[in-house]
C-alpha cells in the first residue's frame, strides 16, 4: 500500500459514496486507475466493506456504557462471542489484559433499558461480575479508517 492508496482510503472515509472520478480528481490518477487500485484493496483485505455510519443518539439509543466482564473459570473467546451476540445492546466486544476478561460495549435508549441489558449480559453463562462505567459524553471517536490518513 503505498501513499496514493492511503489518500483513496481517505477519501472514501469521508465520503464512501464519491466517485472513482471525484477520488481521481483529488489523488492524481484517472477514474479507472482509482477503480483498479480499490479493487485490490478490497481483493487484499484492506478494504472491507463500504456502510452507512448513524448515529445511534439519532434513533434514540442515547446511553452507553463499557462493561468490564469477569468469567468463571478459562472461556475461550470464541465462547464469549457466542454469549454476547445474541444482545442486541451489545455494539463492540474486546478481550483485555487487567482484571476482567472482556471489555463490552454497551448501547440503551435509556437507563432502564441498560439495566436491562446488563441484566441479561450478567445472566450469560459463566458470568462472575461485572463492573460497569457509563460514558457522560463522548470527546473523540475516530473511526479506524482514519488511520490510513496519518502518513
Amino acid at each position: 500500500m503505498d501513499s496514493i492508496d492511503s489518500h483513496i482510503i481517505s477519501c472514501l472515509v469521508d465520503d464512501a459514496r464519491s466517485s472513482f472520478r471525484e477520488i481521481g480528481v483529488t489523488v492524481g490518477l484517472s477514474a479507472p486507475a482509482v477503480k483498479r487500485r480499490v479493487d485490490r484493496l478490497r481483493a487484499e483485505g484492506v478494504i472491507t466493506g463500504f456502510t452507512t455510519q448513524v448515529d445511534p443518539a439519532m434513533l434514540g439509543w442515547n446511553a452507553q456504557a463499557f462493561v468490564e466482564v469477569t468469567y468463571r473459570g478459562n472461556v475461550s473467546p470464541a465462547r464469549i462471542n457466542q454469549l454476547l451476540t445474541p444482545i442486541p445492546e451489545v455494539v463492540a466486544a474486546y478481550t483485555v489484559s487487567g482484571s476482567s476478561d472482556v471489555m463490552v460495549h454497551l448501547r440503551a435508549a435509556s437507563m432502564e433499558h441498560f439495566e436491562h441489558a446488563l441484566e441479561r449480559l450478567r445472566a450469560a453463562a459463566g458470568v462472575e461480575r461485572t463492573e460497569s462505567t457509563i460514558v457522560l459524553s463522548t470527546l473523540l471517536d475516530r473511526p479506524a479508517s482514519t488511520l490510513a490518513s496519518t502518513d
